[in-house]
């Protein structure tokens, strides 16, 4: 929880480095500046085991390697973009939702700004990694919405008389 209601000292930005993650960045580091907070990056690779099921007749750890390299890569350059110092990034293996938590916890985030595709139902129920983060955090989520919400301009009708 933050020291004083309503003051962030903390920002912890949970990317996925993929283009919707710098329309959430922009977020994440406007709310930094209005609390005057230190932003941290943390992104985490998913082991192949994991998001395949753990079956498969092959050794991955090549493969593995090359993706953790790549996203070491894409990470230092999103995160120079935003002038986030090394020291700040942190590239995790594990469940996106649960090492998002243990990470913002141990460095102390007081809120994790995360990406998330505004799902209703099930597929809030059942699946997204925003949904996961905000129901086991121990401090603010601040879930921002991507996909098709980012690129609409109008305004809601107001005509239905709500």
């Amino acid at each position: 929880m933050p020291e004083q209601h309503g003051v962030y000292r903390r920002v912890m930005l949970a990317v996925d480095l993929t283009e919707e993650s710098n329309y959430v960045a922009r977020r994440a580091v406007a709310l930094a500046k209005a609390c005057d907070a230190e932003l941290r990056i943390v992104h985490v690779i998913e082991p192949l085991s994991l998001a395949y099921g753990g079956d498969i007749p092959m050794d991955l750890s090549t493969v593995q390697e090359q993706i953790h390299d790549q996203a070491r890569s894409h990470l230092a350059e999103f995160a120079a973009t935003l002038g986030v110092p090394e020291d700040h990034q942190y590239l995790i293996f594990g469940r996106p939702e649960s090492e998002i938590q243990r990470v913002a916890e141990a460095k102390g985030a007081d809120v994790i700004v995360v990406g998330s595709h505004g799902r209703h139902g099930l597929a809030l129920l059942l699946g997204s990694t925003a949904n996961g983060v905000l129901h086991g955090a121990n401090c603010d989520v601040l879930a921002v919405r991507v996909g098709e919400v980012e690129t609409t301009t109008e305004e809601p009708d107001d005509s239905a008389g709500v």
